[in-house]
C-alpha cells in the first residue's frame, strides 16, 4: 500500500500569517507611544544644569553605603536636597546652573555603621558652583 505524506503547510501557514498579522499591529501601536516617550526624554535635558557629585568615606578610608546626605544653598536654612550614597558610596545631585554656594552634609541620625558605633563629620563641606558644571567633593566620616 502506498501512502502518501500529509502537507503540513495549509496548518502552520495561517497560524505563522496571524503571528506576523499581529505582531504588526502590535508595532505599529507602541511606534507612536515609542517616539514620544523618546521626545519627553529628550526635552527632559534641555535645561541646563550644574551637578554635586561626591563619595562618602569611612574612617577607614572606605566608601560608604546607604548615608543620607543633604544639600542646601549656603543662604538658606534647610535642606532643599535629601538622597543616599550608593554601594560605592557616591552620590549626585543636579542644581540649577549659576553662581551659588551650596553646603554638603551628612545626616548620621538615622544611619547605623558596622565600623564604629557612632560616625560624625566635621563640619560641613562648602561647594561653589559657577555655571553649568560638574563640582566632586568627599565627606570623610571620622570615629
Amino acid at each position: 500500500m502506498v501512502t502518501t505524506p500529509r502537507a503540513s503547510c495549509p496548518r502552520v501557514f495561517p497560524a505563522l500569517t496571524g503571528l506576523g498579522f499581529l505582531l504588526a499591529i502590535l508595532y505599529c501601536t507602541a511606534l507612536p507611544v515609542l517616539a514620544h516617550n523618546a521626545a519627553a526624554a529628550e526635552g527632559k535635558h534641555d535645561k541646563p544644569y550644574a551637578l554635586i557629585f561626591g563619595t562618602v568615606w569611612g574612617p577607614d578610608n572606605h566608601p560608604l553605603y546607604g548615608v543620607k546626605v543633604r544639600i542646601r544653598r549656603a543662604d538658606q536654612k534647610k535642606a532643599h536636597w535629601e538622597l543616599y550614597s550608593d554601594h560605592n558610596g557616591e552620590f549626585a545631585q543636579r542644581v540649577p546652573p549659576g553662581p551659588a554656594d551650596y553646603v554638603v552634609w551628612a545626616d548620621l541620625k538615622s544611619y547605623k555603621s558596622r565600623i564604629a558605633k557612632q560616625l560624625h563629620q566635621e563640619g560641613e563641606i562648602k561647594v561653589h558652583i559657577q555655571s553649568d558644571e560638574r563640582e566632586d567633593t568627599g565627606l570623610h566620616l571620622k570615629k
